[in-house]
């Protein structure tokens, strides 16, 4: 509970409670009220009514009587005068809360006696006719039970009164006992309340506010060494706090001095690497500069390189139709040497078969030279003819021979070109492949070409923007340094502003857990 509300709970608790004491008195005091209006209103008018009917009737009665002893007879008017009376003083005592009946009994009563009354008093006074004692002896019958429940009616008027009054009494007498306590619980709970508050709140402040207003000062003033007193086991008082919050503002300001100390330190070495960074920064540009330029002229040989590789592709292409054209013909050639090797063997057939004739026109020949000579001179034309025969079937073995050895060798040539134009169908088929090859080999170059000529542009564009990138890091560098600089300008006015603080020499200080104190490296070329 805060002081403000517990120095709130003491005029609010004695005023709850005197409260509540008034309200008790004030009930007391309204049943004594009530009491004394019960009193005033219905026991003391009936009191008074009752006595006063009493006092009436007797009028009546003695007024009845001294008209007869004294025969006079004008008196009865006055009696019903004061007959009069008696009803209205019963109207009366039926009006009174309570009593009601006692009215109408008493009314009826009066009523009983008075006629008999007067109508005895008539009869005495010879006003009227009859007889005179037992209208008497109704009269007197009524008389005394009138007389009767009059009397009691006084009587229990008179102790109504005396109960009301005691009443009264005995309700002031409670109220004033009750105002007396409620005075006095308000007392004792004023005390108790009053020592609760002021403990507490002395407790929560754990010394005189006076003490807690210098130390308030000293620390506002930067005074941090003054020596706090505090009672033993007392850590939650307001004492207690502001010593707790001396000790860890003296240490917080330590910890800031010691911090400052190694910003403005940091902040040199920062200041100092950002020159470098700048210089750096600077050579760089320069570099970016002269690599953007080289990667320009790379770009161009890439691109001429690149329109090389497709034009190489374009040649390929080329030899590789006129290579397959010639692969083509090679076999066209082989075909027509085999077709030549094929003649050339019929025909070394056809010679074969022309040597066989040869050689049996010569047998024939040489048949009929010896028949000739057998013949003699008969024989003699034929023998010529023979011999002519058979120098022509010789010279034709032995052109056939010659033939046969020519043919022989141009099937020899024939089948070596054959085989040679063998070879050069391969050799073609190979070269195709070959070029075939190339010819990949140069689409994948050029297409390599085209990529790395892309992948170049794309370089380019980076080292662009690495350009650009570079030129915001040096402005971002001349940035930093003039914030190192405005960093130690202000660690400068923040040493300025802590050594304000008056801390404890001979006090040990807990620096702050987790802080160490920073070193900057920075790479120096």
């Amino acid at each position: 509970m805060s002081i403000k509300r517990r120095i709130w709970a003491l005029p609010v608790v004695s005023t709850i409670i005197f409260g509540l004491g008034v309200a008790i008195s004030a009930g007391i005091a309204n049943t004594a009220l009530d009491s004394i209006r019960t009193t005033e209103r219905v026991d003391y008018p009936a009191l008074g009514a009752s006595k006063a009917l009493a006092a009436e009737i007797e009028g009546v009665t003695n007024g009845l009587r001294d008209a007869v002893s004294e025969g006079d007879k004008t008196r009865i008017a006055q009696v019903g005068e004061q007959a009069a009376k008696v009803r209205t003083r019963v109207a009366e005592i039926g009006k009174i809360p309570g009593m009601q009946e006692s009215g109408k009994r008493l009314g009826k009563e009066f009523e009983d006696y008075y006629a008999p009354a007067v109508s005895a008093a008539k009869i005495m006074l010879e006003i009227e006719q009859g007889d005179p004692q037992t209208v008497v002896t109704r009269m007197q019958t009524a008389l005394g039970t009138l007389n009767a429940d009059v009397a009691k009616v006084n009587e229990q008027a008179q102790q109504n009164f005396k109960d009301g009054i005691a009443r009264s009494e005995s309700s002031v007498r409670r109220a004033l006992s009750a105002t007396i306590i409620a005075a006095l619980v308000v007392i004792a709970t004023l005390i108790a309340v009053s020592w609760f508050v002021v403990r507490t709140i002395w407790q929560q402040l754990g010394g005189e506010p006076e003490y807690a207003r210098e130390i308030a000062r000293a620390v506002a003033d930067g005074n941090l060494s003054m020596d706090i007193r505090v009672e033993a086991g007392d850590g939650a008082s307001l004492l207690a706090a502001l010593k707790d919050m001396r000790d860890r503002l003296a240490n917080m300001v330590a910890g800031i001095k010691t911090s400052a100390e190694t910003i403005a330190l940091a902040s040199s070495e920062i200041a100092s690497g950002n020159a470098d960074l700048a210089s750096r920064t600077e050579s760089q540009a320069s570099r970016l500069e002269n690599t953007a330029r080289a990667m320009e002229s790379l770009t161009d040989t890439v691109r001429a390189n690149a329109a090389n590789a497709s034009q190489a592709n374009q040649l390929v292409v080329s030899a590789t139709d006129i290579a397959t054209r010639g692969g083509e013909v090679v076999g066209n050639v082989v075909s027509t040497m085999g077709a030549i090797n094929s003649s050339a063997n019929k025909i070394v057939e056809i010679i074969a078969v022309i040597d066989g004739i040869a050689f049996q026109t010569n047998i024939l020949a040489l048949n009929a030279a010896v028949e000739a000579a057998r013949a003699g001179e008969q024989g003699r034309g034929f023998a010529v003819v023979a011999s002519e025969v058979r120098s022509l079937a010789q010279r034709s073995a032995t052109a056939a021979k010659e033939i046969k050895e020519l043919i022989g060798d141009s099937v020899a040539k024939v089948n070596a070109g054959t085989a040679l134009v063998d070879q050069a169908g391969v050799t073609m088929e190979q070269i195709v492949t070959s070029v075939r090859k190339v010819h990949d080999i140069m689409a994948e170059i050029s297409e390599a070409g085209q990529r790395q000529s892309e992948g170049i542009e794309q370089i380019g564009v980076a080292i662009d923007d690495m350009d650009q990138m570079t030129q915001q890091n040096s402005a971002l560098v001349e940035q930093a340094s003039a914030a190192a600089e405005s960093l130690t300008d202000q660690t400068g006015q923040l040493s300025g502003a802590l050594a304000v603080f008056k801390l404890d020499d001979g006090r040990v200080l807990d620096a702050p857990a987790g802080r160490a104190r920073p070193t900057l490296a920075l790479a120096r070329n």
